[in-house]
């Protein structure tokens, strides 16, 4: 007989508030950490967007504008229900970049600090000492003799004079689930490796977590030719939140000159000839993001050469 198969939505959607970028969490029904989701009903959702939009309203009654497909997620027993005879769970992930806004009452959904659950992702105040002191020791551990394992390892989370790469959050944590770092590994009987939460991060329902670690990876990536950082700010904004915003995205710090420069060479904003008064010294300018340059650059995005990495 054919194999059973149950196609679900997934939604990652992110903000970015006072310097955090935010996933909206809900809780499925062993209570862990999930992004909102649900099957796709083939009678009532016309497309599968307007059953994304469907399944994050009624799990956290947020009302999504413009999402993008994301990926396709489809390995074996990624559902443990289908070890138990279930069908097989496909899952089409989309994901939304919205600035954050309270949520109604009588949801069990919550906006998250991203790095919560990828904490090794975070460079924004240097390396973090938990690669260092519980992540790396715990891969070699896991690597051993086996030279390909290790220089898996070393590329991957750029140590041994490795660069770090920040798009390349998906192999990080799939690595640390193979390893057995994570918690999820557990559940597919991965033989795990004890190391202090603070290191390996939250975990969240079935592979969630590597939905997120996509996200970002793609964010990170996208943020270099789209503007799309501009979703996650008010029509009108100083070059310091939109400075911020990029920052908490990548993971790291820019160079505050060089970035403000660039930007504005680019062609990617506008003075709005109103001040900010609200930055609590000199006002700043406020900007906006100029439309036109779609006309005039193929990849309009906010990464330039000698703008990141430092003050």
């Amino acid at each position: 007989m054919p194999e059973a198969i149950l196609l679900r939505l997934d939604a990652v959607i992110i903000a970015v508030t006072a310097q955090i970028p935010r996933v909206l969490s809900v809780r499925d029904a062993s209570a862990a950490d999930a992004l909102p989701s649900g099957p796709l009903d083939l009678e009532t959702h016309l497309t599968l967007e307007r059953g994304v939009r469907e399944r994050v309203a009624e799990q956290s009654g947020f009302q999504l504008g413009y999402v993008e497909q994301l990926y396709t997620f489809g390995d074996r027993y990624r559902d443990p229900c289908e070890r138990a005879g279930g069908p097989r769970v496909i899952s089409s992930a989309y994901i939304a970049l919205v600035r954050e806004h309270a949520l109604p009452d009588g949801f069990a959904a919550h906006w998250q600090d991203c790095y919560a659950y990828l904490p090794w992702e975070d460079w924004r105040r240097g390396r973090p000492a938990l690669i260092d002191a519980a992540l790396a020791p715990a891969l070699h551990r896991w690597a051993g003799r086996d030279k390909r394992r290790r220089e898996r390892v070393d590329l991957t989370f750029g140590l041994e004079s490795a660069p770090w790469d920040p798009e390349r959050t998906l192999e990080r944590y799939e690595l640390l689930w193979e390893a057995g770092i994570v918690i999820e590994a557990a559940r597919e009987n991965i033989a795990a490796q004890e190391l202090p939460a603070a290191a390996v991060g939250r975990g969240m329902a079935l592979d969630h977590r590597r939905i997120l670690a996509t996200a970002l990876g793609r964010l990170r990536g996208k943020i270099k030719y789209r503007p799309v950082v501009f979703e996650l700010l008010p029509a009108s904004f100083t070059l310091l939140q939109l400075l911020h915003v990029v920052e908490a995205l990548a993971g790291n710090r820019l160079h505050k000159q060089n970035f403000r420069r660039l930007v504005e060479s680019a062609g990617l904003v506008e003075g709005t000839g109103q001040l900010d008064h609200a930055t609590g010294g000199r006002p700043a300018e406020l900007f906006r993001f100029r439309h036109e340059v779609f006309r005039e650059r193929p990849a309009p995005g906010v990464y330039f050469p000698g703008a990141w990495w430092g003050r």
